[in-house]
């Protein structure tokens, strides 16, 4: 089991609250996605569930174990960065089983595991040459293959597919998703991206200024949004938000183009949401 429990985090850098007293739960088996625009907590989260960072205040949980005080190598946990983290002297192949060779794994194994997560990101044709020789697109890949090659309690990804183009940045979309389904593993995704975001979570947190905002399935958080912030973030276009007040007549948009009987009203004054769809 690998389920991630915050309870009351807060982490500061300084006068930045970075996140803000966040209490949630990540199950085990779930792609769970972080949401929301940048500066806004996301990445933070993930370097405080990898031990990178110490929260000022709360718990964390991995598996039901308590773990600020374990070290990121004892967490278990792969982690794919935002700026690739790939080693300059290495060739790809090398780069991917890295990991590996760290924890002593079989010979036989090691080639097995990288043939295997090269054909799946389809990577096979450039392992050979070192990460100077590549694409960015190609590193963002091979940094990737790097965190699926290992067998760890989780995953978490850092906006892992922003280098690439639109075309291989949907395949790789599906084939994450459909990677993590056969592995059965907790997978933490943070992105910018709202076509990303729904198209690939289970469940999504949407931040703002380190507080979370709202957590639900993408369908329920598009359809009830909690608040005007997630309302028009997530969308495209953006929902309009239109103030409702009572006036003789009943109750009036301030623009004149929306007039309600004055029973449907819960107050004298409400907002009200409507998608272009």
């Amino acid at each position: 089991m690998a389920d991630i429990v915050f309870r009351n985090v807060t982490k500061r850098y300084g006068d930045t609250l970075a996140v803000d007293d966040a209490s949630f739960t990540v199950n085990d088996n779930e792609f769970f996605c972080f949401f929301g625009p940048p500066l806004s907590g996301k990445s933070t989260v993930l370097r405080l569930v990898l031990g990178l960072e110490t929260p000022d205040a709360g718990e964390i949980l991995i598996g039901g174990r308590p773990v600020i005080t374990v070290s990121p190598a004892e967490r278990n946990v792969a982690m794919v960065f935002q700026n690739l983290a790939l080693f300059p002297h290495m060739s790809a192949r090398d780069n991917v089983r890295f990991p590996l060779v760290e924890r002593r794994i079989a010979e036989a194994d090691i080639v097995k595991r990288v043939a295997d997560v090269a054909a799946k990101l389809h990577i096979g044709h450039i392992l050979h040459k070192p990460p100077a020789q590549l694409s960015g697109g190609e590193r963002q890949r091979v940094a990737i293959a790097r965190a699926l090659v290992r067998d760890p309690n989780a995953y978490l990804m850092d906006d892992p597919i922003s280098a690439l183009d639109a075309r291989l940045r949907e395949e790789t979309r599906v084939e994450l998703k459909r990677i993590q389904r056969e592995l059965g593993k907790t997978l933490i995704y943070v992105t910018h991206d709202q076509e990303e975001a729904m198209s690939v979570a289970d469940r999504l947190a949407i931040l703002e200024n380190g507080k979370i905002r709202q957590i639900g399935a993408p369908a329920e958080v598009y359809d009830r949004p909690a608040s005007t912030y997630v309302a028009r973030l997530l969308g495209s276009p953006m929902m309009n938000i239109l103030k409702l007040v009572r006036g003789e007549g009943g109750v009036e948009a301030a623009e004149g183009a929306i007039r309600i009987a004055d029973k449907a009203a819960p107050a004298d004054a409400v907002e009200i949401g409507l998608r272009p769809e």
